[in-house]
């Protein structure tokens, strides 16, 4: 779907060193499709504030794994002026085939 991996954040890596704290393995990985990041940022340079798109990958214990991606469309509703819907939707489109395929 055209997205890379620009960050990847181990959330249980990082409160067991900085809280001595246990849990399930949980990564936030900061994805970015770079034709559509630039089509954002060339309508409203702010909307970088919410780039790479969040995606997190949870254990939920039992077997099972949760993965989540931001919602591309809340994130365009923070610049109504922008034009941003029709960027959005794609993105949405995209997360969601690459959250089905996991």
């Amino acid at each position: 779907e055209g997205f890379g991996v620009l960050t990847r954040i181990d959330v249980k890596a990082t409160l067991k060193e900085k809280l001595g704290v246990d849990m399930l393995p949980f990564v936030i990985l900061g994805a970015c499709n770079p034709p559509l990041a630039h089509r954002a940022i060339e309508a409203e340079p702010s909307v970088a504030l919410l780039l790479p798109c969040n995606v997190v990958v949870r254990d939920l214990g039992g077997g099972s794994t949760r993965v989540e991606a931001i919602n591309a469309a809340a994130m365009a509703a923070m610049f109504p002026e922008a034009g941003l819907s029709p960027v959005a939707d794609e993105v949405g489109e995209r997360l969601a085939r690459v959250i089905a395929a996991v």
